[in-house]
Order: C-alpha cells, then sequence, then structure tokens
C-alpha cells in the first residue's frame, strides 16, 4: 500500500513548523513528506529592517532547512502556482521555470502572504517592498546609493529628492524600516562632508489615525515621540496619492522630491489562493478551528493564507498574521493531520496572544510582552531576546548575537555592495503576484492525471 503524501505549500514559520513537527512525530515509513519552497532557507521576517540597515547580515536571518539532524523532507524548489482540489494536485513551478504536477492527499496551504498594493498610479513601478530577503538587501545598497550619488551632485534639486525618503505603512515593518533606515543615514552622513545633515528628511505616511494602534494609545504615543525626536515626519491620515520616479504626491495635495518610496501598507493572502476557489474571510482562506478547509478533502491552511478563527478572543475574531500565531499553528497541524492518519480526533487551535515587540534600532524600542507595557532598554531587551529565542537553529542564534554585539562595539558599516545597481528593481521585480494559473490552466495541467498514481 502506497504512503499518504503530505505536500507542505510555504516555508515561513507555519510551513516549517508543521514539516518539524511531522519529521520529529511520524515514523519513516508512516507518510512521505514534501515541501514546496523557492529558497532553501525560512526568512525570519521580523528582522528584515535590521538587515536593511546592515546590523545583520542577510545569512543571519535566512535559515537553512537541511540543518535538521531529522531531515528527510523532499523539497521542491519551486513555487505553487495553482491548486486543483478535485484531482488533489499541486501544480509548481520550479525555479527552472518546468512546470510539474504534485499528487498529495493531505496538502497544508501556508503559502504566507505578498505586499498590499492599492490601484494607486506609479505604484508597484516606483515603489519598493519588505518582504522578501532581497528587497531588504536592495534597499539598503539603493539608500547608501542616494547618500553617495547626492554627495556628487551640483545639482540642488537632485540631492534634494536624493535625499528625501518615504515609508508607508505605520505597522510593525513601516515603523522598525523607517526608525533602522533613519538611523543608518543620520550615521552615515558623518562621512559624507559635502552633505548638510539636515538635507536628509525621513517620513513615515499611514492613512491610519494611530501609529500601531495594536499598542495601545500609551505605548503607540511613546513610539511616535521616539520617531519625531530623531527627526522622521510622521503624517497620520494621509496616504499616497501617485508615486513617480522622483516625486512622491500625498493625499493632502504635499508633493515630496523623492527617489525612495517604501512600501509597507500590510500584506494580503498569497494569490495561490484565489485558485482554489474556495470561501475566503478578507482574501484568506475561510477554515474551521482545525485548520481544515471545508468542501476540499485533505485540505488544510493556516498562517497569512488562512482566516483560522481565534478562539481565545472569540466573538468570530480571527488570528492576525503574526509570527506567533503561525508557528503555533503550524505545530497545531501536525498533530492534526497525525490524528487523522491515525485514526484520532482533530483538536482545535487555541492561543492566547503573548504580547508585541518593536525595535526602534539604537537603544529605543517600545513592548509589551504578556501585556506588561515597557520602554527603551528594557523593551529592547525584551524584543530581541524574543526574536533570538524564536530563532530555529543554534547557528543562526550565534549569527544573529555575534551582529548585534558587533554593531554594539565597532558600530555600523556603510558599504554598498552594487546589488542590481544598474537595474532600479520594484515591488513587480521581487514579488511575483502575476505567476499565478487561471482555473482552466490548472485544469488543463491536471487533466486525465491520476493523482494516485
Amino acid at each position: 500500500m502506497a504512503r499518504p503524501r503530505i505536500l507542505v505549500v510555504g516555508a515561513g514559520f507555519a510551513g516549517v513548523e508543521c514539516v518539524r513537527r511531522l519529521e520529529r512525530s511520524l515514523a519513516p515509513g508512516e507518510a512521505d513528506i514534501t515541501l514546496v519552497t523557492p529558497f532553501s532557507y525560512q526568512l525570519y521576517l521580523p528582522l528584515l529592517p535590521q538587515v536593511a540597515s546592515g546590523v545583520l547580515t542577510p545569512q543571519s536571518v535566512a535559515i537553512s532547512l537541511r540543518r535538521s539532524r531529522r531531515h528527510r523532507t523532499r523539497i521542491v524548489p519551486g513555487g505553487a502556482i495553482g491548486v486543483d482540489t478535485k484531482a488533489k494536485v499541486c501544480v509548481v513551478r520550479k525555479i527552472t521555470d518546468e512546470i510539474v504536477n504534485e499528487p498529495y492527499d493531505y496538502l497544508v496551504m501556508a503559502a504566507g502572504s505578498v505586499t498590499r498594493t492599492f490601484d494607486i498610479p506609479g505604484l508597484v513601478d516606483n515603489a519598493r517592498g519588505m518582504k522578501t530577503l532581497a528587497e531588504a538587501a536592495y534597499i539598503r545598497d539603493h539608500v547608501i546609493s542616494q547618500l553617495d550619488l547626492a554627495d556628487a551632485s551640483q545639482d540642488e534639486e537632485e540631492r534634494a529628492s536624493r535625499l528625501q525618503f518615504v515609508v508607508v505603512g505605520g505597522g510593525y515593518a513601516g515603523t522598525e524600516t523607517a526608525a533602522c533606515l533613519q538611523l543608518l543615514t543620520s550615521n552615515a552622513v558623518k562621512h559624507y562632508p559635502r552633505l548638510d545633515p539636515k538635507l536628509i528628511k525621513w517620513h513615515l505616511i499611514d492613512i491610519a489615525p494611530k501609529l500601531m494602534p495594536e499598542l495601545g494609545d500609551k505605548l503607540g504615543l511613546s513610539a511616535l515621540e521616539i520617531l519625531r525626536r530623531r527627526g522622521i515626519e510622521v503624517s497620520l491620515g494621509v496616504s499616497v496619492a501617485e508615486a513617480g520616479p522622483d516625486k512622491v504626491t500625498l493625499t493632502d495635495g504635499r508633493v515630496l522630491p523623492c527617489r525612495t518610496l517604501i512600501w509597507t501598507a500590510g500584506v494580503a493572502a498569497s494569490p495561490l489562493v484565489a485558485t482554489l476557489g474556495a470561501e475566503t474571510v478578507r482574501g484568506r482562506l475561510a477554515v474551521t478551528p482545525e485548520m481544515k478547509l471545508p468542501g476540499a478533502d485533505g485540505v488544510f491552511a493556516l498562517g497569512d493564507a488562512a482566516a483560522v478563527p481565534d478562539l481565545a478572543k472569540g466573538d468570530g475574531a480571527i488570528c492576525p498574521p503574526t509570527a506567533q500565531h503561525a508557528m503555533r499553528q503550524g505545530r497545531k497541524l501536525a498533530d492534526n493531520i497525525i490524528a487523522s492518519l491515525r485514526g484520532r480526533p482533530l483538536q482545535p487551535y487555541v492561543h492566547k496572544d503573548l504580547g508585541l515587540v518593536v525595535d526602534l534600532g539604537g537603544r529605543d524600542a517600545v513592548s509589551k510582552p504578556l501585556g506588561i507595557e515597557l520602554r527603551g532598554l528594557p523593551a529592547q531587551a525584551a524584543a530581541r531576546g524574543y526574536h533570538w529565542a524564536a530563532l530555529r537553529t543554534n547557528v543562526a542564534k550565534t549569527r544573529v548575537m555575534t551582529n548585534w554585539l558587533l554593531n554594539a562595539i565597532a558600530g555600523a558599516d556603510f558599504v554598498r555592495t552594487g546589488f542590481q545597481a544598474r537595474k532600479q528593481a520594484t515591488l513587480r521585480d521581487f514579488e511575483y503576484t502575476d505567476a499565478y494559473l487561471t482555473p482552466e490552466e490548472i485544469r488543463a495541467h491536471t487533466a486525465g492525471m491520476d493523482a494516485r498514481g
């Protein structure tokens, strides 16, 4: 009898935790496990702003999927571009552009999310995101190159546009990105004697009336005061009306000369979700508390791609798309798949939120672990302690801690590596949101295939 085939799509927090639990809990002959992911690493997304600012190296937050002693999962290097739930087949585009069919008995949809964009003129052509390792590395090079080009320029208008930076999104990603990169430029400008530090301007923009409302009014206000004390201009209740190559027009009528627009205004579930043709809640797959997808045999979903009911909060709440929930959902879903294989009942996912941490760089941070409000060094200790403990391998923990210590002792460096220096990369280049198949194309790929063969 053929072994059951478990196919996990996505190597984020949810997918990797699910695979690790399956590897540890299933006997080698009990099931075949396959993981579909473009890269052979798990990205520790919350630390990307520190990669962009140069505090951490890219390798520090790229955690190898093959280091586990129990590693036996087959990894398919590519991305899922469609799912046929009737044929029980996932269509995968490999990194070579070859398209293959991956049959499954159990499908784990942990496809994550992409940067949420809107129909704003020029946005996808002129903005950069902060969702991938390549984007973080590119943004660091881009910001330093703006200082280099401004220093070499004799044109005052060009200088002004190159030294003005706009970050859109007042959530954790945007706030940390603006804070960390502002520290980078304020330290770097000391090595550019021809540049006036007063010309460097950072803007943080969000349509919401409050900064990071999940933290509460007091901590949100503390974060706002820290940013403004550093010279970051925070504009709330405002968004982008138009994005150009050398200027950004805001909805309040202001026009900012700017060649750096970083867009972190939320996330949307992976476009893969739409290929299933299933019910969604705010774009995420509507699943049961056990993370099963109703009407699709053997399909489970979790993390950013799924609207998992938040039973701890109740009142119809769904779990927020955070690493804290994704990791725990991954482990619970693995337990439920094992229970299904062994004929036991599935268990619902329940987790009470442990709090939030926000590292603003330097000695600044605001945190709310277990409901306790912290600021300054205690908050930073909580933030970095949480992230360090959450890193999956000892190698990653050693690299991150070493980077933090080196940065604290030796300070930042301002080396530009030349990553995509000749080509201005944008959201289009890093997030392949147009790579997915239509339902008709999926059926064409899976037609006549014996999904059990």
